[in-house]
């Protein structure tokens, strides 16, 4: 298999910087593999509590529909299933859906039903039901279970939303043990440190690693609510 397709009229510097370029990339991903690894490695995580979230119907044409409530250890759905919760920013001080979360998770709605097949996935929210089902239909988020945090701490024990409400995105993954107690297994928030915001869950939406393949980049571009 060719290592790259020669096109007409490649300078050799172009064919040689192409080829650096390629190695980087065979690195960056042997490094990327290196961290999954210790991902998976970590010990034990710490039992949390069954949380309890209120859930809007998957169907958003359910009409009226009322909700009903849901425990953290009821979103698992078989024994050795890991569960990811994808924490929205939008409620309580965040009056608005968050942009950048909402871009993610137009995502997630694409890919949720091969996820399902080796994990279970929700949408957690500090918004109440009617309004967090509203943006869901708005969007068109049909293969998503939303959940809506109501007096919950699941929000601020996680860490995406602090004492005065206001709110933080983060992705995290649990664990069900065989007598039914849910373990906190990883948490990512996008502030990898002091100086890096926006960055530490950017792996989770391919609209930057696109961006990434083109001359411009990334930029300073940002998504908005009204694409």
């Amino acid at each position: 298999m060719l290592r790259h397709t020669r096109l007409a009229g490649e300078s050799a510097d172009y064919l040689a910087a192409r080829e650096e370029l390629r190695r980087a990339e065979i690195d960056l991903m042997r490094h990327r593999e290196q961290v999954a690894a210790r991902r998976r490695a970590l010990p034990q995580g710490p039992p949390v509590d069954d949380y309890v979230f209120t859930e809007g119907p998957a169907d958003l044409d359910a009409g009226d529909t009322p909700v009903r409530e849901v425990t953290l250890s009821g979103l698992f759905t078989a024994p050795d299933r890991p569960l990811i919760v994808y924490h929205l920013m939008y409620g309580k001080l965040q009056t608005e859906p968050c942009p950048m979360c909402t871009l993610w998770i137009d995502g997630f709605n694409g890919i949720a039903h091969h996820v399902a097949r080796n994990a279970d996935f929700a949408l957690a929210a500090a918004a109440g039901p009617p309004a967090l089902r509203q943006h869901a239909r708005h969007r068109g988020w049909h293969r998503l279970r939303l959940l809506s945090c109501g007096d919950s701490t699941f929000k601020y024990d996680l860490g995406s939303e602090d004492k005065d409400g206001e709110q933080d995105s983060a992705v995290s993954v649990f664990t069900r043990d065989g007598d039914g107690t849910v373990r906190h297994r990883y948490s990512a928030h996008p502030r990898l440190a002091d100086d890096i915001g926006e960055r530490g869950i950017d792996l989770l939406a391919p609209v930057w690693h696109l961006l990434d393949l083109t001359p411009q980049g990334r930029g300073d571009w940002y998504p908005n609510l009204g694409h």
